[in-house]
């Protein structure tokens, strides 16, 4: 959707969350993201709204989800939100300065604990929180920049440690 303020780059890909509350999902994106609004408005149907945010420098839109047409099997209106589905179809990465910190203050501003930060074999600092409308967000701080034949050494050490020790 070309609305001034919230147009893609040439090749950007730019998630679309639904969700069963736009008006919550703003305000938890906004306190725990620091999201800021660049479009709002009503559904075709006027069952729900959309948005467009920028969150940590990315776009992001959101939309209600409509169940009435999707029964109807409406064009357009197969979406369903995390809650609905019984869980997340997808985990959406964000590379931040502080991981620890960003998924301590998720955490505080209502998201849940899925993957508390962890040291990983790729060399990033690594968790997961599901925020409260079902999405799962990872949070990475790169702390070091390895070679494919690196990870692969350390992933097969991680393999073998995780034998017998599943997480």
């Amino acid at each position: 959707m070309a609305v001034e303020g919230s147009v893609p780059h040439m090749g950007q890909i730019v998630p679309h969350l639904v969700v069963r509350d736009t008006q919550e999902a703003l305000a938890f994106y906004e306190r725990a993201f620091g999201a800021e609004l660049l479009y709002r408005s009503p559904s075709p149907t006027g069952a729900g709204e959309h948005l467009h945010l920028k969150i940590w420098g990315a776009l992001i839109q959101v939309s209600t989800e409509e169940p009435q047409q999707r029964q109807q099997r409406v064009e357009g209106a197969l979406l369903a939100s995390p809650e609905t589905l019984s869980g997340s179809t997808c985990v959406f990465q964000v590379r931040v300065d502080d991981v620890d910190r960003a998924y301590d203050h998720a955490i505080r501003e209502g998201a849940s604990p899925a993957w508390p930060p962890t040291d990983m074999f790729w060399g990033d600092r690594y968790g997961w929180i599901r925020d409260p409308n079902g999405h799962v967000w990872a949070l990475t701080t790169v702390t070091e920049v390895l070679t494919p034949e690196e990870v692969s050494l350390r992933l097969r050490e991680f393999a073998e440690q995780m034998k017998g020790n599943p997480l």
